[in-house]
C-alpha cells in the first residue's frame, strides 16, 4: 500500500443492497426510453423482447419483471465497487455503457437479429437507454444522501 493514499472500506450489504433497488429502478427507466425510441422508430425491438420473441400479456411482463431483476443484479455489482470509484459523478453512466457493451458482445452469441445489422442509430439509442440507467443509478444513490 502506498503512503499517503487510504483504502476505500469494502461496501456493506445494504450498500449492495440499496444499489440493487436502484437498479430496478434504473431499468424501469430505460424501459420508458425504449417505448420512446420504438415508437419513435429508432429502436425496431428492445433487447429484451429480442431475447423473448415476440411476446404479449403475462409473458411481456415477465419479460420486463427480467429485465428489472437484470438491472438490479448488475447494479448490485455497481453497489460493491469502491466508494472512491462510486463517489465520481461519471462512473455511473460509465458502468452503464460498460453493460451495453457486454450486452453488444453476447448479441451474437444470443443470435439477436440486431447483431447482424449495422444500424448506428438503433446502436446509439440502445447505449444512451444503458447510459440513462447508469445515471439514474448513481444519481438515485446521490439523492438518498442529500
Amino acid at each position: 500500500m502506498r503512503l499517503g493514499r487510504r483504502r476505500s472500506p469494502a461496501p456493506d450489504l445494504s450498500q449492495i443492497a440499496h444499489a440493487a433497488l436502484r437498479g430496478a429502478i434504473a431499468s424501469m427507466a430505460m424501459t420508458g426510453m425504449r417505448v420512446v425510441t420504438v415508437s419513435l422508430g429508432l429502436v425496431d425491438q428492445a433487447p429484451p423482447q429480442q431475447l423473448a420473441g415476440e411476446s404479449r400479456g403475462t409473458r411481456r411482463a415477465l419479460v420486463e419483471l427480467a429485465h428489472w431483476g437484470f438491472g438490479a443484479a448488475a447494479a448490485a455489482g455497481f453497489g460493491a465497487l469502491p466508494r472512491s470509484w462510486r463517489e465520481r459523478p461519471w462512473t455511473g453512466p460509465v458502468y452503464g455503457l460498460a453493460i451495453w457493451t457486454g450486452f453488444e458482445a453476447a448479441a451474437p452469441l444470443l443470435g439477436l437479429p440486431h447483431a447482424e445489422q449495422v444500424d448506428v442509430t438503433q446502436r446509439l439509442a440502445i447505449a444512451a437507454d444503458h447510459a440513462l440507467y447508469g445515471f439514474v443509478l448513481d444519481e438515485t444513490r446521490r439523492a438518498a444522501r442529500a
